[in-house]
């Protein structure tokens, strides 16, 4: 069963662009990554989904029901974490957590009790006082207390020190485990590879890529490390190709038989052929699509 399933999602703020038909599928139970840079779509994406704007054309569903006609059923199985995150003044954690609750007609207080615990979060602090982090946190309590059945999570580390990460990621994954479907959203591509297991790539507010991380490793694209002196600039299929007075470093997808040939012309010392990470991975589609998109050519 698909808990996300959109066609065709598209949306223009007047003349500038949101997203640009959008097709997604999340399967039920799956931890899904959400990957682009900055400006990308997103947080657009993500609005569209929980009913908070429209999109202008195609259409969004959520645990089989329309993001925009049955927004109460849907957001009462869903918690949220929005990129940025503010509270009423005068209030206490303990104060936040509890409207949040209420508002869900729930009693969240020993969930929300351990979850303050394992993040290492005072409830008896004001929200004013609190810092970037536990202002993160205070809000990560909130989307998790209630125990719902979909997590949506907008660049949720930001804030966050390298041990909150940590233990951030180790209650998402107990979630995942007992059945809860993640949909996260990071410009940072090492949460995702560490983390998912499938994955969309959004560009200028058009997937450019989607499937299993597995899969999405599977480009042909080698990491290319050369101690000594090589002339590869004549190659086609390297990209981001970087010189230095030990030799040569570059992302290569062309033919083996014309590397092996330059190489056998040049003085090699050395030579690595590693698996590219998710970062290069991203890159090298960004390249990819930004070469064929008559938008940027």
């Amino acid at each position: 069963m698909d808990v996300i399933r959109t066609e065709g999602l598209t949306k223009y703020y007047g003349r500038t662009r949101g997203i640009d038909h959008i097709d997604l599928s999340v399967r039920q139970g799956d931890f899904f990554g959400f990957i682009g840079p900055n400006g990308a779509g997103k947080s657009t994406t993500i609005r569209i989904l929980l009913g908070l704007i429209r999109p202008d054309c195609g259409r969004a569903q959520i645990f089989g029901l329309d993001a925009a006609k049955e927004r109460r059923q849907i957001l009462a199985r869903i918690g949220y974490l929005p990129s940025e995150v503010s509270f009423y003044p005068g209030m206490r954690v303990r104060d936040v957590l509890k409207l949040s609750a209420g508002l869900r007609g729930v009693d969240c207080g020993k969930t929300a009790g351990r979850l303050c615990e394992r993040l290492q979060l005072d409830p008896t602090r004001k929200t004013e006082e609190l810092s970037f982090g536990n202002r993160r946190k205070a809000a990560i309590v909130c989307a998790l207390q209630h125990e719902p059945d979909l997590l949506v999570f907008d660049e949720p580390t930001s804030g966050l020190d390298p041990l909150m990460q940590k233990m951030f990621f180790e209650i998402l994954e107990e979630r995942s485990r007992n059945g809860a479907t993640i949909f996260l959203s990071s410009h940072i591509l090492s949460e995702i590879q560490h983390h998912c297991s499938h994955a969309a790539m959004i560009r200028e507010g058009r997937l450019i890529a989607s499937g299993s991380v597995a899969e999405l490793s599977r480009t042909g694209v080698k990491r290319i490390s050369i101690r000594g002196a090589v002339h590869c600039g004549a190659l086609s299929g390297v990209r981001d190709l970087r010189v230095t007075p030990e030799g040569v470093d570059f992302l290569y997808s062309g033919d083996m038989k014309s590397l092996l040939s330059a190489m056998a012309n040049g003085d090699v010392r050395d030579l690595s052929v590693t698996e590219p990470d998710l970062e290069e991975i991203f890159l090298h589609y960004y390249g990819q699509e930004a070469k064929n998109d008559p938008l940027t050519s």
